[in-house]
């Protein structure tokens, strides 16, 4: 029998596409082991996940707001967002599908980025709770952002009293189209407001042994690079703050690993991050190809953006965002992204959350 309660209340109000004013229901685990996590109907936004340190103190570990205004805010980089339809880059917002070209939002200078201007982070999800579940449903229209054919999505979000946070992800579509859904959390196990100087303490393993090479404008190549012998080589864990200034012509990680799998596993090992000082520690699997390691390079420098607990920087944050490697459907040698009448899209990522003694 499980003890993990699961209540609503209401985060907020906002304005639907007809211009009325929309509940935004917030929805709040908890577990007997002082773990808890927040999930709002608005983009389907992660805004907390609170977990104890060795001394059993709690804290939110995700960079977010602590009402609606801040997630509606120009300023809001997909704090804890549901990123969709197509996660990351499309190069010159251009894709063709079936021998059909198609023009996307350009919303990243000429590229596409997270499903493009009104994608699935500014959306009012419909909600539908059982037992101790959340399901988040979207039914994105045909051509939206210059997608084609309707697209259904439902997510699911579920803590265990494993200290796990499971993230499920399912998906149709009436037209053959590229789905590639994901999480933005941006975490910092020392706590939301504890900016760059703790996160750079943070220890990191990944498990890949290729990342996505990519561009000046963070677009792909094609090449799939070894880590071998360069700062992408997290396959033995190290000190962030060691390694974020040696990635090459980037001020930080923003860089696609490929996730190195069994032949016959479904949720391969994916990350492992600790911090020193509070003990605490996250894991993520998944069944997904690829993880974007991004260290909040963008985030400003000054203190102009005010979060949850104090300003959001640089470097203030890391996320790790199970997906398809990025712009997949321009380059046919990257896992396939297009999803077909008949399929079905399924993404499921676990954070598994612990503390050392």
């Amino acid at each position: 029998m499980t003890t993990v309660r699961l209540t609503e209340d209401i985060f907020g109000q906002v304005k639907d596409t007809k211009g009325h004013l929309k509940d935004i229901r917030r929805f709040t685990w908890t577990n007997s082991n002082n773990v808890s996590a927040q999930v709002i109907t608005y983009g389907g936004y992660i805004t907390a996940i609170k977990i104890p340190d060795r001394k059993g103190n709690i804290e939110d570990i995700t960079i977010g707001f602590n009402n609606m205004e801040g997630y509606l805010q120009p300023e809001n980089r997909y704090f804890g967002a549901t990123v969709g339809r197509v996660a990351n880059r499309i190069a010159n917002a251009k894709m063709t599908v079936e021998g059909v070209d198609y023009n996307l939002a350009a919303n990243n200078g000429p590229n596409h980025l997270h499903g493009g201007i009104q994608g699935f982070d500014k959306v009012i999800w419909e909600a539908h709770v059982k037992d101790t579940t959340l399901t988040l449903s979207y039914d994105s229209a045909d051509m939206e952002e210059g997608y084609p054919g309707n697209v259904l999505s439902n997510v699911s979000f579920q803590l265990t009293e494993n200290n796990e946070f499971v993230i499920n992800y399912k998906a149709t579509s009436t037209k053959p189209c590229p789905v590639n859904l994901t999480n933005h959390s941006y975490f910092n196990l020392a706590g939301n407001g504890k900016g760059a100087a703790e996160l750079y303490k943070h220890t990191v393993c990944l498990n890949a042994d290729k990342i996505t090479e990519v561009n000046n404008q963070s677009i792909p190549t094609g090449n799939l690079p070894d880590v071998g012998g360069t700062a992408f080589d997290l396959r033995v864990p190290k000190i962030l703050g060691d390694v974020i200034h040696k990635v090459p012509s980037s001020p930080g990680f923003d860089h696609n690993f490929c996730i190195t799998r069994g032949s016959d596993q479904e949720d391969a090992f994916v990350a492992r991050v600790s911090h020193p000082d509070t003990g605490r520690v996250m894991e993520v699997y998944s069944n997904q190809p690829g993880v974007q390691f991004y260290t909040g390079n963008y985030l400003p420098e000054k203190d102009t953006l005010r979060g949850k607990d104090g300003f959001i920087k640089k470097h203030g944050g890391f996320c790790l965002e199970t997906q398809k490697y990025p712009d997949a459907v321009n380059h046919e040698h990257f896992p396939n992204t297009i999803l077909y009448p008949g399929q079905q899209y399924h993404h499921k990522t676990t954070f598994k959350f612990s503390v050392l003694n």
